[in-house]
């Protein structure tokens, strides 16, 4: 089955993926980074906010399943960006000369 959810993270997972691949530019990857940031903004206060409301109202199982289900992969997503940000493109930047 087709989820504009799933698909909507993985579609940011993908971006996140070029923020993660050394070929890239430098600063491109930082702008797929904030990309992926400014998404996941809009997912939480649209998204994630629609299916809480629809779990508070019909309180069905599956409907919290799949709300666990998003906030699992949300997380794990936020998790990997923030490695990206402390662990790639920091240090990156600091050896070229940006400080953050």
């Amino acid at each position: 089955m087709f989820n504009r959810e799933l698909s909507w993270l993985s579609f940011d997972r993908r971006v996140l993926e070029l923020a993660e691949d050394p070929s890239v530019p430098l600063l491109e990857r930082v702008r797929f980074l904030s990309i992926v940031s400014s998404n996941l903004d809009e997912f939480f206060e649209i998204r994630v906010a629609g299916i809480m409301q629809q779990e508070e109202s019909a309180s069905h199982p599956a409907t919290r399943e799949f709300l666990l289900q998003v906030l699992r992969q949300a997380h794990a997503l936020v998790a990997a960006q923030q490695r990206c940000w402390q662990e790639q493109l920091v240090p990156e930047l600091a050896a070229a000369g940006i400080v953050v």
